[in-house]
């Protein structure tokens, strides 16, 4: 099944592939990392020196993810040349956690509804529509392995023997906090269930061992293998000594328990909460500095940048035509578990389901914390549904109508997959964009494609002073240099490029001559120029999208219809 997946949507996007179309700014950081590598820069050296030239900057990211793409790039190379394999890279590598998560997703709903109805569960999971696209050709970013390594947590949590779930679940997290710290309260999650297992039946201390051993070996070797020249600091925005340490310290408290084994539920929860005290008054004592937000930024770059990353606010904060597709399905297979975890409550497989249940609740309750939190709740949803539809579905089958067997399935599979949600907001026009937000869309789109930007390498390389959000892309296509993009331990860099284009022409150009700018470069209606417009009338750029002209800066040629504005810097 991956494999014809895998073909058809290679062959369905292949116009993507061709033209490179990275569309996320991580993908094409992704992509330039992976460059590094292969044209020497050093193993723990993830330093992106095109960004903030020449001293660049650190990126919180681990080398793991790169592997593959690296992988996949030498092995095209010979035979198609350099610029060719990235693009088949670029197009296959999502496509291989993908597999793992298939499997993972498959030996769940193998263990807990039947042994099989996976291919159902793998049909539903084509249906996840903000999960999927973290696995289509050209997101080579680390979202699509760190849901792989949530599939197999889950199908580990589920598995019925103990030392190969807890094995699982323990790898599984190490490998996706090794990647980055997204998942971290998922990984905490799995750790509690397989902890609360143990206290209610003292004969999951097997599963709780290996768990332990597992995390803290793995994440040992983890860092040791992948943690970056600037991640062997305290930092606590990634797998630094930070993290690990508390993985360790947990790891090793769990495996005591699971060893001690004590016989009375009671003194097992005592252990428990004393082991869990142990580790958060250990962490707040000994890192005190990480209790704030990770990514340390200061006050004003979180007050004008993260705090207005739309992926970090909570679900109700966004359009229904966002929200409700995204939640549509996590909240049918909470529905579902909840019902499946009840009809097995006589069966051997209720621990698990009350495991996978539990996980799913979890995830869903995370939406209304971030919405970045969709993926992983669509992935853990799929159980549930699996298991209403295994009770639902046949009931159609069973009707003398043949009009109800017919249609009622139909109706039925789009109800429980989600898919309803967005036909109601495509064909209901409910909650449509404006008109406004149209034109912005539009400029999202076609500012960042290689036919607007590599005109601009008809010009001798040199630092563009441009969008945050556009600079990764400009280093990805061009031989050009830029000055900042969306990335935290870039903080520095980003104020720079807010205060340029915020600020007046007389300290933008100061701000440009310090980063040795020769070059400006706009999209009139990407969202970030919005930005500047709204929060700084009458600033640098409000002047220029007004037309205003200033004696140092020179209009560069475009193509017709080009949707950038260049300007040399005097």
């Amino acid at each position: 099944m991956w494999a014809g997946i895998a073909i058809w949507y290679i062959a369905q996007r292949w116009g993507a592939i061709h033209w490179l179309s990275l569309g996320d700014t991580d993908d094409n950081m992704r992509l330039m990392q992976v460059r590094g590598l292969l044209g020497g820069q050093g193993w723990y050296d993830l330093r992106q020196y095109r960004l903030n030239p020449p001293a660049g900057f650190d990126i919180h990211w681990s080398r793991l993810v790169d592997l593959p793409i690296a992988g996949l790039i030498l092995l095209f190379k010979p035979f198609v040349g350099t610029g060719e394999a990235e693009r088949l890279a670029c197009g296959i590598a999502p496509l291989l956690p993908l597999s793992i998560t298939m499997g993972g997703v498959a030996f769940t709903v193998r263990r807990l509804v039947h042994p099989l109805l996976w291919p159902l569960a793998l049909v539903f999971l084509l249906f996840c529509g903000v999960m999927l696209p973290m696995f289509l050709p050209m997101r080579i970013d680390h979202h699509g392995w760190q849901l792989a390594m949530l599939s197999l947590t889950v199908a580990g949590l589920a598995d019925d023997a103990r030392r190969r779930g807890g094995l699982l679940v323990g790898l599984a997290s190490a490998a996706s906090l090794t990647i980055g710290l997204e998942m971290l309260p998922y990984c905490a999650m799995a750790g509690a269930i397989l902890a609360l297992r143990w206290i209610w039946d003292r004969a999951e201390a097997p599963r709780l061992a290996a768990y332990a051993v597992a995390l803290g070996g793995g994440s040992a070797a983890g860092f040791a293998a992948f943690a970056s020249n600037a991640n062997q600091v305290l930092r606590c925005d990634a797998l630094t000594p930070v993290w690990l340490s508390v993985m360790v310290a947990a790891g090793a408290l769990l495996l005591v328990l699971a060893l001690a084994n004590p016989g009375a539920r009671w003194v097992r929860l005592g252990l428990a909460i004393v082991a869990g005290g142990a580790i958060a008054i250990g962490f707040a004592l000994v890192f005190p500095q990480c209790l704030g937000r990770p990514e340390q930024v200061s006050p004003e770059l979180a007050r004008t940048w993260l705090d207005h990353v739309r992926e970090a606010k909570p679900i109700y904060e966004h359009p229904l035509r966002v929200a409700f597709p995204i939640a549509a399905l996590p909240v049918i297979g909470l529905i579902g578990g909840i019902i499946a975890t009840w009809r097995a409550r006589a069966n051997d497989n209720v621990v698990g389901w009350v495991a996978v249940t539990l996980f799913s609740a979890f995830a869903t309750a995370m939406l209304l914390w971030q919405v970045r939190a969709g993926p992983a709740a669509q992935l853990l949803a799929v159980p549930g549904v699996t298991a209403l539809a295994w009770l639902i579905l046949p009931w159609f089958r069973r009707q003398r109508s043949v009009l109800v067997r017919v249609l009622g399935p139909v109706a039925g599979f789009i109800l429980l997959s989600g898919f309803f949600a967005s036909l109601m907001i495509q064909y209901l026009h409910i909650d449509q964009p404006n008109a406004r937000t149209k034109i912005i869309n539009r400029a999202s789109r076609t500012c960042p494609t290689i036919p607007s930007l590599k005109p601009l390498d008809r010009l001798p390389p040199q630092v563009v002073f441009t969008f945050v959000d556009l600079g990764p892309r400009l280093i990805t296509v061009t031989h050009h240099d830029a000055i900042a993009g969306p990335y935290h331990r870039n903080g520095d860099a980003i104020l720079d490029v807010q205060h340029g284009f915020g600020g007046s022409p007389e300290q933008f150009r100061a701000i440009a001559k310090r980063h040795h700018a020769t070059l400006l470069m706009v999209c009139p209606n990407m969202p970030e120029s919005t930005v500047y417009r709204a929060r700084s009338p009458g600033g640098f750029y409000d002047q220029l999208a007004h037309g205003k002209s200033f004696d140092w800066l020179e209009p560069v040629a475009m193509p017709a219809k080009s949707p950038i504005r260049v300007w040399k810097i005097k």
